[in-house]
């Protein structure tokens, strides 16, 4: 039992929050400035057998929080609105720069490197679980491992 003691040195970014058979890891997101736009980046795991679905999303720091792709058209990528996003059984997806994301639109407060914004997920199935976006530098490509 030599390794539990390392378990309590992680941070509490690096501990998954579950929603049912749905375990979220690595939540992070990007500065941003008050009435801009964030976008939130994470991992969902489906530990279940049957697929799940994130349908929507909600935070108190954003007017509004819609689930985004990015889709190329032709030379362009652009961001498109997707209704949810499928999670199926046994797999992960990852919400990450340059594809799945979620966007927060009008920010009512600053994203400030360092600190963190709540954002409420919610499933079809695993129904609804708040994890807390870490915010690195405006231009992170990923989560901070510590």
């Amino acid at each position: 039992m030599l390794a539990a003691p390392l378990l309590l040195a992680l941070p509490a970014a690096a501990q998954e929050q579950r929603a049912g058979s749905i375990a979220v890891s690595h939540p992070w997101t990007r500065a941003a400035g008050q009435g801009g736009t964030g976008a939130g980046f994470l991992t969902l795991r489906n530990t279940g057998s049957t697929p799940d679905r994130l349908v929507g999303a909600s935070s108190p720091a954003a007017r509004t929080t819609e689930l985004h792709t990015h889709i190329r058209e032709g030379e362009v990528m652009r961001m498109r609105p997707v209704p949810a996003i499928e999670i199926p059984a046994g797999q992960a997806v990852t919400l990450q720069p340059g594809g799945l994301h979620l966007m927060l639109i009008g920010l009512q407060q600053a994203l400030d490197q360092g600190g963190s914004v709540p954002v409420t997920l919610r499933f079809e199935r695993a129904g609804e679980v708040t994890v807390q976006l870490a915010v690195q530098a405006a231009g992170a490509r990923g989560p901070m491992h510590h």
